[in-house]
């Protein structure tokens, strides 16, 4: 199970998250962090169309091979 850690920068984890997905080819435009919340470290998903929520859904089944 995966906890709220306070350590973890928002905007590292965005880049992190960024990064892996360009690696699966898939871009989530509105991937930012949540600036009107500073403290509690929220990075914004946005939304996606529904193809791309489908590709986001194999490449975590499968661990990001493909």
């Amino acid at each position: 199970m995966v906890t709220a850690r306070d350590d973890v920068n928002a905007f590292a984890a965005m880049e992190s998250l960024r990064v892996a997905l360009d690696q699966a080819h898939i871009v989530l435009p509105s991937l930012g962090v949540d600036a009107g919340s500073p403290a509690l470290g929220l990075v914004e998903l946005g939304r996606v169309r529904a193809d791309v929520a489908m590709r986001l859904a194999e490449a975590l089944r499968h661990g990001g091979d493909e």
